[in-house]
């Protein structure tokens, strides 16, 4: 063991970890409680400088203190430091609450007291003041009352609450810092766990490190063979020194599972590594339950959670490699939650993996984290889907039938209930017929927020939560209110944030209407999420341009990186039907020769094929047309919405070895589109019919219109790039290791223009021209035939 034991703990951390118990409870809570409380708490620290002119808000507090042999940094924010009317100082701790003001006495909760206690004891010996003052404040939501509580104590006191607490905390502490000791040092003889490198890994992994250790962003866009997973990881740890954790962070859940083998490649060529590494998964996929209910009354894994939680924690941290495997056995030992388990795990963590939202939602972020900015490195796998995600995140959107529903759920009679489902509907009804009267689309834009439907929905979530608090049974009913009142929250955090960013959207479909807060322009935000850390890498096999998406991920001042595909290029046969457009007024006109290329495409050498196409429609016509022009070959369809089990299915009809030739119809932008690993000769070729360009429509032109006038580059940002980002990737699912062989064409006349050649990956710069069926056909002779 070290000789000196240090350790970094966040104050509200340190509190609730050791003075929280009792249960978890959901109800009221909603997904946007930490949001709701933040705005209560502005309000309330407002108030506080009327009265005290010296009023201080969001005051950082750093101090250190030596306890049992370690050295302890605390650090935290408290929520306010004023001089009260009597001349002693005070610490104002903030706390919403949904409790009945009864049972609001201002002791239920000593983790509050002692937070602040921390932060007074810590004020008190910087300051050199004899004493001071705590006022803990609970704001109850439900009726909008103040409660006020407020203890004095000497410093020499708050001291002795400081001491007393760290002391209770060695055991852990020791352990943590030991942890870390023993990880950081097998960090730095940590060995690559290959013998050699591939083509281009070791240049990505120069970057990426130097990128870690420095600070800053890094964009790298690295093709299919790269190794990229690996070349993350590894720098990443050798540069994490004395920070941390990591957070490889994915759009799906496949590369989660990347992420989990490279960890377990590297523990195997490493027996000495000392890495605990967590990954998270969704509430709902991890629950315990049949049916989730995060409620002590239905759910036994969340009575009690927090007077178990302690015992599991210190069983669960012999686990280096926590997968939702391990995290379920930890739950079912000592019957405690899986998901909040896994969430409390992941603070003893070096390596956290789990979906882009823990970063970038301010729904479910990891507050825990990311309350102040720290030492963290983010790794984003297939970054190119971030702007899009991140505009979902911060959009929100309600329907009219919801409201409805939810009103004749409730029978007959009056009720506070039925009177704010009409108000909210009624406002509903206003913009029905104003968007019958905008024409065929019947959509209607506005840069202002929906004052008088913001108040409306305020308005309808007391006798709402009131009414989940009386009907608590489960059921269809009870789900479906649960769910509005959700989505009506999500919708006023929304609100909170309404900016020049966004346009409020109102369309009209039938009886249907529905309200949107929909996000143009991300990048702002996800500025804000990446200076929490020191350092981010983007990587994805399409990152072109790299201004685009340096502009959009708000990480403008990012180096970039593009390497080169480690493949043979005479591996891969890549043509483009140059006499053909896909437009979509001639789409019908070429229905018949896009099937004979199809035909010739697959005629060929037999094997398997992925076709993919702009839209479900077109790819079912131009199918049927292939199937009259070639009975014999197999084909198969996506459809619209596909379980998992049927993608499982359709993929597993692309086996090694074929004896015939099979052609799959697809969409872009699908699920078949992009992380789709198909070696070998599960797919010898792909077709790609169009250059991939988002319908247009009212919510399309909205964004080129946006960066029309921001960026002054509206096509290209709403259209052409992501339209290309879909190309390439469905491209990409050809030719996945060294001794891959395949084909790719790509049809429409634009993909032959330099607006659209510009934005092509280096190893495509042996594009072949062919205008012909004829020609193609020679050209597929030609590549097979070496």
């Amino acid at each position: 063991m070290p000789e000196t034991l240090a350790l970094t703990l966040p104050i509200r951390q340190l509190a609730e970890f050791l003075l929280r118990t009792g249960s978890i409870d959901s109800r009221f809570s909603g997904f946007d409680r930490a949001l709701e409380g933040a705005r209560l708490h502005r309000k309330l620290q407002k108030a506080a400088v009327k009265s005290h002119p010296d009023y201080k808000a969001e005051v950082t507090m750093r101090a250190q203190y030596t306890v049992s042999g370690i050295d302890y940094t605390l650090e935290g924010r408290a929520d306010g430091i004023f001089t009260d009317t009597d001349g002693t100082a005070a610490i104002h701790e903030i706390k919403t609450t949904t409790q009945p003001p009864e049972l609001i006495t201002g002791e239920q909760f000593p983790e509050h007291w002692a937070q602040a206690q921390i932060y007074a004891a810590i004020y008190a010996q910087q300051n050199d003041l004899p004493r001071m003052r705590v006022q803990l404040t609970y704001y109850q939501v439900d009726e909008e009352l103040e409660f006020d509580f407020a203890h004095e104590y000497s410093a020499a006191a708050l001291q002795d609450i400081v001491t007393d607490l760290l002391t209770r905390y060695a055991p852990w502490a020791k352990r943590a810092a030991l942890w870390r000791a023993e990880s950081r040092a097998s960090l730095q003889t940590l060995h690559f766990p290959f013998s050699d490198y591939r083509p281009g890994q070791r240049a990505m992994m120069n970057a990426v490190y130097t990128t870690c250790q420095q600070g800053g962003q890094l964009l790298c866009q690295a093709p299919t063979g790269i190794g990229k997973t690996m070349s993350v990881l590894y720098p990443a740890l050798k540069a994490v020194g004395d920070g941390g954790p990591v957070f490889y962070l994915t759009a799906r859940g496949t590369t989660r599972l990347a992420a989990e083998n490279a960890l377990r490649i590297l523990r195997r060529a490493n027996p000495e590594l000392r890495l605990r590494s967590i990954t998270l998964t969704a509430k709902d996929k991890i629950c315990m339950l049949p049916r989730r209910d995060c409620t002590p009354e239905a759910c036994p894994y969340a009575n009690g959670y927090y007077d178990r939680v302690k015992d599991a924690l210190w069983d669960t941290l012999d686990t280096p490699e926590l997968t939702a495997d391990a995290l379920h056995a930890a739950a079912e030992k000592h019957r405690v939650c899986p998901f909040e388990l896994g969430l409390d795990l992941s603070l003893w963590s070096d390596v956290v993996i789990g979906d882009y939202n823990y970063l970038f939602d301010p729904v479910v972020r990891l507050e825990r984290f990311f309350e102040l900015r720290g030492d963290y490195l983010f790794l984003l796998d297939e970054a190119h889907n971030l702007p899009g995600r991140a505009r979902d995140m911060h959009s929100a959107a309600l329907c009219k039938s919801a409201f409805m529903q939810a009103k004749k759920s409730l029978g007959k009679g009056k009720s506070s209930l039925k009177n704010a489902l009409n108000r909210v509907n009624a406002q509903f009804i206003e913009w029905r017929h104003a968007c019958e009267e905008a024409g065929s689309h019947r959509t209607v834009f506005s840069k202002e927020l929906p004052d008088a439907f913001v108040r409306a929905l305020t308005k309808l979530c007391d006798p709402l939560e009131i009414w989940l608090d009386e009907h608590r049974d489960p059921g269809e009913t009870h789900d479906a209110m649960l769910q509005l009142y959700f989505d009506v929250r999500g919708f006023l955090r929304c609100a909170d944030t309404f900016d020049d960013h966004f346009v409020f959207q109102t369309s009209a479909h039938g009886s249907e209407v529905r309200a949107v807060l929909l996000c143009l322009d991300p990048s702002a935000f996800l500025a804000q999420d990446f200076a929490k850390g020191r350092a981010a890498v983007l990587f994805s096999a399409t990152l072109s341009p790299a201004g685009y998406y340096k502009d959009l991920c708000g990480i403008p001042d990012a180096k970039a990186v593009a390497l080169r595909s480690p493949f043979p290029r005479e591996n891969l046969g890549l043509w483009c039907a140059s006499h053909i457009s896909t437009r979509y007024k001639d789409r019908d006109g070429c229905i018949t020769q896009i099937a004979e290329l199809l035909a010739e495409l697959v005629s060929a050498k037999p094997g398997n094929y992925l076709a993919f196409f702009p839209s479900y429609s077109y790819m079912q016509k131009v199918a049927d047309a292939f199937a009259q022009l070639c009975p014999a070959i197999d084909t198969l369809c996506q459809t619209s919405g596909m379980e998992e089990a049927q993608r499982a299915e359709f993929l597993a009809k692309f086996a090694p070895h074929p004896g015939g030739t099979l052609l799959g119809f697809a969409v872009m932008g699908g699920v078949f589109g992009e992380g789709v690993d198909l070696t070998g000769d599960r797919l010898i070729g792909v077709a790609v019919i169009g250059p991939g360009l988002p319908q247009v429509g009212p919510r399309q032109e909205q964004l080129r219109e946006y960066f029309d006038t921001t960026r002054g580059a509206g096509f290209d940002y709403a259209y052409r790039f992501p339209g290309m980002n879909k190309v390439l990737q469905a491209a990409g699912r050809v030719i996945r290791t060294p001794d891959d062989k395949g084909v790719v064409l790509l049809i429409d006349d634009r993909f032959a223009a330099p607006d659209t050649r510009r934005l092509m990956p280096p190893h495509w710069q042996d594009l072949g021209l062919i205008n012909s069926r004829e020609a193609l056909q020679k050209a597929l002779h030609t590549f097979w035939g070496k």
